[in-house]
């Protein structure tokens, strides 16, 4: 699971802070100042666990990225807290309208945020554990089992945890450094020849079209 939080607020201050706390307690932060250079920023990047989005930004508000994030394939259900003036009532219910998932008033404690944070991504955690359905395959991240077609198909724990990684990724091209990273975490050493190989193996335990592979990028699910 990633452990990147991205945070976007045009107050360096506020931004300092933030990227400070949040990676003394072990998270990696990409700090903007804005919008545009998000959205410009993190083109090919991992999704992050969470988005820290100011409303009062200069160009694109925090209204309109949470509005294309939500319309966004990868980051619909990614978890996002608004950051709002203490006299800004119909920004916060447009935020929770827009889903945001949670808000925090300016000035806030970071301890405030932090129990917040805390408390929107344990919600997310049990969104994630419900059943992913790709085609005529249920993954079931709970139970960690595994049916195509009704059936049951046993998987070893990472054949399993590359499936559920595709399937939650479906439609996007990732590359094996990306599904080591992610599967395998970032200190593996290994060769990336061991994405190929556990490819192989799911496809003969699914059936060869259920994994694409892009030429020259990795491996997808359509």
């Amino acid at each position: 699971m990633s452990r990147t939080i991205v945070v976007v607020e045009d107050d360096e201050s506020i931004r300092e802070m933030l990227r400070y706390y949040f990676q003394s307690v072990g998270y990696a932060v990409r700090p903007y100042e804005s919008g545009e250079a998000m959205f410009e920023g993190e083109g090919d990047q991992e999704l992050p666990v969470l988005f820290i989005l100011d409303i009062m930004l200069p160009g694109m508000d925090g209204l309109e990225i949470l509005r294309r994030l939500r319309q966004g394939r990868n980051t619909a259900e990614v978890p996002v807290i608004m950051l709002t003036a203490r006299s800004a009532e119909m920004d916060r219910v447009s935020g929770l309208e827009n889903g945001a998932d949670d808000y925090v008033v300016k000035p806030f404690g970071i301890m405030e945020l932090q129990a917040r944070v805390k408390a929107v991504l344990r919600r997310t955690q049990r969104r994630s554990d419900q059943v992913l359905t790709c085609g005529d395959l249920e993954i079931d991240p709970a139970a960690r089992e595994v049916r195509k077609g009704g059936r049951p198909v046993e998987l070893t724990f990472k054949e399993f945890e590359l499936l559920k990684l595709l399937c939650t990724r479906r439609g996007v091209a990732l590359t094996r450094d990306e599904i080591l990273q992610t599967v395998w975490d970032y200190d593996y050493t290994g060769e990336t020849r061991t994405v190929d190989m556990h490819v192989k193996a799911l496809r003969q335990k699914l059936g060869e079209d259920v994994i694409t592979t892009v030429r020259g990028v990795g491996y997808k699910m359509s």
